[in-house]
């Protein structure tokens, strides 16, 4: 398994950078695997960014870029960890992905992750990263963390940070996971859809009665 970690901090050491580490350790943590079989790579965009920006204007992607984007395509998961910038993610993590070939991320399961100076940011991971990301069409896990300042060294960041390697670990390989059962339906285990393709907790594979909602409806009208 290959798991690559793409890091958007612009200083060395930086907070974005610790947060995709210890996103990439809590996932490693929670994979059922010999360490030798999980491949963990670090990106560093920091490092690529005169790459990035000839990129947009050749056309081509110098060697380091290059191998960068190769080695996101065959991911087999992905943590993508942004600092906040004017209330989104950096230009520097939105012009990677902006170079990034257009399928490579169709249906890898990816961690978002980002950092800022204030808690009045948290929701950054919804509003711009979630949505970038799904438009890529990515598998986005449901739990996203945010670090603020105050954040680090907190009992809560922790707890999230395990919760969401714990995600990443099991979409990665579900049959290898901790307490994962050996085949697991990954699109079922987020949202089980009824006959009609609505969202239910209820497994159409357990033969139930779908009631048109018009006749539920109907039901509650006053004779």
């Amino acid at each position: 398994m290959k798991l690559i970690v793409v890091s958007a901090g612009l200083s060395s050491p930086s907070s974005t950078r610790l947060l995709a580490d210890r996103l990439a350790a809590a996932t490693l943590g929670h994979v059922d695997a010999e360490p030798e079989v999980i491949e963990p790579e670090v990106i560093e965009l920091r490092d690529l960014a005169t790459e990035i920006a000839q990129h947009f204007v050749t056309g081509f992607p110098p060697a380091r870029l290059a191998a960068a984007l190769d080695a996101v395509a065959a991911a087999d998961g992905l943590i993508a960890v942004t600092p906040v910038f004017a209330g989104s993610y950096s230009g520097l993590f939105k012009s990677f992905f902006d170079v990034i070939d257009k399928d490579s991320l169709t249906g890898k399961p990816v961690l978002l992750g980002a950092t800022g100076g204030t808690a009045r940011h948290s929701l950054v991971t919804e509003h711009a990263l979630r949505p970038l990301f799904t438009y890529l069409r990515a598998l986005v896990l449901p739990t996203a963390v945010y670090a603020a300042s105050e954040d680090w060294g907190e009992e809560g960041l922790a707890q999230r940070i395990e919760r969401a390697g714990a995600e990443l670990a099991r979409f990665m390989a579900p049959a290898t996971t901790r307490g994962a059962a050996p085949s697991v339906d990954t699109a079922a285990a987020i949202a089980p859809r009824s006959l009609t393709g609505a969202i239910t907790s209820v497994d159409p594979a357990d033969g139930f009665e779908v009631v048109p909602f018009e006749q539920r409806l109907a039901a509650l009208r006053v004779p």
